[in-house]
């Protein structure tokens, strides 16, 4: 069933989408997608297959397609191993989150995290301590931190602000362009799902030196003069 579902996959192939996707994904000499390789296969696509096969692929099976060097098919390996655990009981549940933690090397671009992080490690860790979050959000590795900063998108969508406020804190004054859009765009998340208040307690007291970028995502959604004031605000600063 794994070659089978390989075959399929690379079916699915179109040359000329994936030369734009390796633009798209910052794949270049330098550049935070350096070396990722895709073949061209829309979401849609991706996700119909996933479906197809996830019920028959064991984790082993799901681990050695996350490991592959092949955009798509870790893309896939994720889509499947949020099917198995949407389905799983909470030892399976666990298997998964484990195994997800043990292997984030592989999951090395946005869309993977952005698409798996909430849907395994939020959902794993919105009843649990949250200590490995808080390590991911020190770490050096780019895409630990953005996969900290996702993870409670769970929390935020059921009124629950704190640990993602804390995360935020942690990464408020990061450099890098993904992590600063991952904080104002969570931090929007809040205000726009009640917790307006929460958010501009947080932009008061950071919205000086927060990067520019992190601000402006954060405070896209308020009326233009709420959002002249914060970045007249920081622009004063300098």
């Amino acid at each position: 069933m794994f070659d089978q579902l390989i075959t399929t996959i690379n079916s699915h192939a179109n040359p000329t989408k994936a030369l734009i996707l390796q633009r798209f994904f910052k794949t270049g000499k330098g550049q935070y997608g350096e070396g990722d390789i895709f073949l061209g296969i829309i979401v849609p696509i991706q996700r119909k297959i996933a479906k197809q096969f996830y019920s028959s692929l064991t984790l082993y099976d799901v681990v050695t397609l996350l490991e592959n060097p092949i955009h798509e098919h870790r893309l896939i390996a994720l889509l499947i191993l949020i099917e198995k655990y949407k389905r799983g009981d909470e030892v399976q549940k666990e298997a998964i989150f484990n195994m997800y933690i043990k292997h984030t090397q592989y999951i090395n671009n946005w869309d993977l995290v952005d698409l798996s992080s909430p849907s395994i490690v939020g959902e794993y860790l919105k009843d649990k301590d949250y200590t490995t979050l808080y390590t991911f959000a020190k770490s050096p590795s780019l895409w630990k931190k953005r996969i900290a900063m996702l993870a409670p998108f769970v929390e935020i969508k059921t009124g629950k602000y704190d640990r993602a406020l804390k995360i935020a804190e942690l990464l408020v004054n990061d450099q890098h362009d993904l992590i600063q859009k991952a904080v104002g765009w969570m931090l929007r998340e809040i205000g726009k799902r009640g917790g307006l208040t929460e958010e501009k307690i947080f932009l008061d007291k950071f919205g000086k030196t927060m990067p520019q970028t992190m601000l402006r995502y954060a405070i896209e959604r308020f009326p233009e003069e709420i959002r002249k004031r914060y970045l007249n605000t920081k622009l004063s600063n300098f």
